[in-house]
């Protein structure tokens, strides 16, 4: 649309035009960051099958496919192999409507970060850091989100905020814009940048204080951030967590996963001086109450063993009973840890859904992986929905449910409006 108007002669506010296109175009985007030498994960341009699989091979598994120009991470896949890219290729082909399809090297077990800012002639200003509770790998609207960062240090939070001023001043962005960061190994990754308003921007202020939207428009129309006393990030009292809102008790017999195309319908925020309380307030908001005490169903594949072994451990100590599917049961035993045995839904003996029908757990903590776990998700699903409750897909969002609860444990949840909370300068 920018670009449309530009070329019929209207004058467009704020960034320039060609800066838009710059970063939206992988090849030329991916050159600017070749120039300014910038850390970023390996990708490639094909417009055939045989080239996509080409690009795959030359970077390594796993890769993240995608259609040039989509919002909300539509038709967006990671694939493992060649038999799954060859799978969500017929669906990112349709998507791009004839457009190139985009390969990039997927960084497994990295940090997400958003960070959002405000530029004009002269300064860049990050308004917020915000770093993903889920994995890399989950889409950035579906990713609960806790601002300040709450694991990362300021080594790479100083290494984001001179990246971040470094691309300001390249694109000249005029008003708002938002990177995309991911750190992996203690390098830190740029993932795409939108020379625009994202949808992170009223949480950001929300959480500061500050009208940024407001502030930026103003930037475009000409002011600068000194006359709007707009210098350096806002510092705040406490932690904010953003957490997304899933429609899937509205779907029955939805696919659960999480994963680079966006689900969510919503966004709620929940705010505390520790990271635990406002973790389980978000979570309250969402619909989700996690479980001061009671028992818990753990099953989780292979790769995500190790998390399930500290969260059981954690869990355990606080005194829950510890329910789990077979593979993951025989994994805690040998730790020492106990857990009652259920079999998976369909097989002989009492399974995982017997027992959430039954009202024997109050919290699931599932992790699939291949297409007959994803279908035992599904049944897992349907009777938490049925019954009320809480799953939690990811071992990221798991542990930070764990964390939640014990901060609960030790200290009940308080409430203040953010008006009160703004005015006062302090968290509850």
């Amino acid at each position: 649309l920018a670009g449309r108007l530009a070329a019929a002669g209207v004058p467009v506010w704020g960034t320039p035009v060609d800066a838009v296109d710059l970063a939206e175009d992988r090849g030329r985007f991916g050159a600017l960051l070749r120039e300014l030498d910038i850390d970023h994960p390996a990708w490639g341009l094909a417009q055939t099958r045989q080239e996509a699989r080409d690009i795959a091979a030359r970077i390594g598994f796993p890769v993240l496919v995608r259609p040039s120009f989509v919002l909300g991470g539509r038709a967006m896949a990671v694939a493992h192999d060649e038999e799954r890219l060859d799978h969500f290729l017929d669906e990112a082909t349709r998507a791009s409507g004839g457009g190139p399809i985009l390969v990039d090297q997927f960084l497994e077990d990295a940090f997400e970060v958003d960070v959002d800012a405000l530029c004009d002639a002269e300064r860049v200003v990050v308004a917020g850091f915000m770093q993903h509770i889920e994995e890399a790998g989950i889409h950035s609207g579906d990713s609960a989100c806790v601002l300040p960062p709450y694991k990362i240090g300021m080594y790479h939070l100083s290494i984001m905020r001179e990246i971040t001023e470094r691309l300001g001043r390249a694109l000249d962005v005029r008003g708002l814009m938002n990177v995309q960061f991911a750190i992996k190994d203690d390098v830190v990754h740029v993932l795409e940048v939108n020379p625009r308003a994202s949808r992170t921007v009223p949480f950001v202020s929300k959480a500061t204080g500050y009208p940024i939207a407001e502030l930026a428009a103003r930037v475009q129309a000409g002011r600068t951030l000194a006359e709007l006393g707009f210098l350096s990030t806002p510092e705040v009292d406490g932690f904010f967590v953003k957490e997304a809102v899933m429609p899937f008790d509205k779907l029955p017999g939805a696919d659960v996963r999480l994963g680079p195309e966006m689900r969510s319908t919503g966004e709620v925020m929940g705010h505390a001086s520790r990271f635990g309380h406002a973790f389980a307030k978000a979570e309250l908001a969402a619909g989700v109450k996690l479980p001061k005490t009671g028992a818990v169903l753990l099953t989780v594949n292979d790769f995500d063993k190790s998390a399930a072994l500290r969260m059981g451990r954690d869990l355990a100590r606080m005194g829950f009973t510890l329910y789990a599917t077979e593979g993951t049961a025989a994994a805690l035993a040998r730790v020492g840890l106990e857990a009652v045995a259920v079999v998976k839904p369909g097989q002989p003996g009492v399974s995982s859904v017997d027992i959430i029908a039954e009202g024997r757990v109050d919290l699931v903590i599932n992790t699939p992986l291949g297409s007959k776990a994803y279908a035992d998700q599904a049944a897992m699903y349907a009777a938490c929905v049925r019954h009320g409750v809480p799953l939690l897909t990811t071992t990221s969002a798991a542990r930070a449910a764990v964390m939640g609860i014990r901060a609960m444990r030790e200290w009940e949840l308080q409430v203040r409006s953010l008006q009160r909370h703004h005015s006062i300068g302090k968290a509850t």
